[in-house]
């Protein structure tokens, strides 16, 4: 299955790995999903995960990112005629998109309601995906 995984769930499932976020994260660890990304998602991914309030490892953090880049698959994406409640979002659908990924996985699901358009992929909660698999 290829997904395209919000920044806050691997946030969340790092910080509280027996949760629904955290059974993502081990299906990310064990290949059972194949994350689809593009240079965007893997610098903002980089940029959370390194921010001080988090206080994970940088070495840590290197090697799921090192992780996901290897056994995940880079797409190059376009824009797409939709507007989001907050742009910042927007790289996420454009993978989705352009990568024809199985869902979006997010544990903000409202940042997905666009205010113009209809995005062409499943946009799930962790909860979701994991009863979808």
């Amino acid at each position: 299955m290829r997904v395209v995984i919000d920044t806050n769930v691997l946030v969340s499932g790092i910080i509280n790995p027996h949760g629904s976020p955290g059974r993502v994260v081990d299906l990310i660890v064990s290949q059972a999903i194949t994350v689809v990304f593009d240079d965007r998602i893997l610098s903002e991914y980089r940029d959370v995960l390194l921010r001080p309030v988090f206080a994970f490892q940088p070495g840590d953090v290197n090697a799921l990112l090192d992780f996901i880049g290897f056994s995940g698959e880079h797409v190059t994406a376009g824009p797409v005629d939709l507007i989001l409640p907050d742009s910042t979002d927007l790289p996420f659908l454009e993978v989705a998109i352009a990568g024809s990924v199985d869902a979006l996985v997010t544990g903000n699901l409202r940042h997905y309601k666009p205010v113009r358009g209809r995005p062409a992929v499943s946009i799930l909660s962790p909860a979701e995906f994991l009863r979808l698999i």
